[in-house]
């Protein structure tokens, strides 16, 4: 090693502002540098938030087209990569189901160590599902290591065989609650001291089921009319969203946040957390929202294994919406918990499961020298 850093490769489809990518990134800023440092393969000629960042800690960029496992243009490109890059001996796939693809070419090009990692437990039911399907058959064939975000997400993944689970872990003091902060946000967005304030975080995509959670919020407005609701993030739904909102006579009472880095700040604001997703890994926002103190409410389809303290309430997704806004509307005023013990008794703290990766990659690394 001549006292240089190992270099891990990182493969994902960008590095924007998602929860894998947070995930990632949150082990990034806590290994030993000097020892592992990450390097990441993209699938977007376009930078992304995370990017300057990475740069900056000393990570390399590589970027491929868009990942079509058909493509002669995509596979020419993937092979191409890992021909002219042989001093990785450690590549680590974000791709879900298209993993195989990635990690086929690595086996090819003799990449000793493959590692798979699982963040979801299921698709998105599109025209792309069957063939997402077939290629997640072909994972385990390729990889020489299965990593999930939590037991759901690697049994629907790895359909049975054995996986490491590598817990969606967080700078939990970065998200203690702080009222002086609450204040200073809530001023910095217009938001009156005595609203009650119901949030989320996530992309705006199918699997975050943002229309359920604004016919969730139209309940809650008939209810109690100087609520609003602080959506953050961006995606292929925002104006879908932006136009339902309108359509249901929301618009003033919904702020659109876009990308937010401040999502820790953020969070203090709020006075509640709603997350109805039709399908999740396990959320590294629910471990946030926990940190801050926030009463959370989650559909049946997010996995239990989130619920780390009992600020969590699991509703199903067939129960109506004035069902969800009234279990809401009972959380009003809640005394902000202190949960920072929890969250790491629970295993969650960023500090000691960065130590964990980073000794897993330098033992592996000392294995294949």
């Amino acid at each position: 090693m001549d006292n240089q850093p190992i270099r891990v490769l990182q493969v994902v489809t960008y590095m924007g502002r998602g929860g894998l990518e947070t995930m990632i990134m949150n082990y990034y800023r806590h290994v030993d540098r000097s020892k592992v440092q990450f390097d990441f393969l993209v699938h977007r000629f376009e930078r992304a938030d995370y990017d300057d960042e990475i740069e900056a800690l000393g990570g390399t960029i590589y970027r491929l087209p868009r990942l079509v496992p058909w493509s002669r243009n995509y596979c020419g490109a993937l092979n191409n990569f890992f021909e002219g890059h042989p001093e990785y001996h450690i590549v680590h796939v974000h791709q879900d189901c298209l993993s195989s693809i990635i990690l086929k070419a690595a086996a090819h090009h003799n990449v000793p160590v493959r590692i798979a990692h699982s963040h979801n437990i299921n698709q998105d039911r599109n025209f792309k599902y069957p063939v997402k399907l077939y290629y997640r058959r072909q994972i385990t064939q390729y990889a020489t290591h299965l990593f999930a975000c939590g037991q759901e997400a690697g049994a629907w993944m790895f359909r049975g065989a054995p996986f490491q689970v590598l817990n969606n872990a967080i700078d939990t003091r970065m998200y203690q609650h702080n009222p002086e902060r609450a204040i200073h946000v809530r001023k910095a967005l217009g938001i009156p001291s005595d609203c009650f304030l119901v949030g989320h975080v996530g992309r705006f995509a199918p699997q975050k089921n943002h229309k359920f959670l604004l016919n969730i919020f139209a309940e809650i407005q008939k209810k109690k009319p100087d609520t609003l609701l602080l959506l953050i993030g961006d995606g292929s739904l925002h104006n879908e969203i932006e136009v339902q909102a309108q359509r249901l006579g929301l618009d003033r009472s919904v702020i659109f946040t876009g990308i937010r880095s401040d999502i820790p700040d953020l969070m203090q604001a709020m006075d509640v957390f709603v997350f109805p997703s039709l399908y999740e890994g396990l959320p590294v926002t629910m471990i946030e929202a926990q940190a801050a103190g926030l009463p959370c409410f989650i559909s049946d389809k997010v996995p239990l294994e989130c619920k780390i303290t009992d600020l969590v309430t699991q509703i199903p997704l067939q129960a109506s919406a004035e069902q969800w806004a009234e279990k809401i509307l009972a959380a009003q005023n809640p005394e902000r918990k202190d949960t920072y013990n929890e969250i790491v008794a629970a295993g969650f703290d960023i500090v000691e499961n960065a130590k964990w990766l980073q000794d897993f990659y330098l033992k592996q690394w000392k294995g294949k020298e």
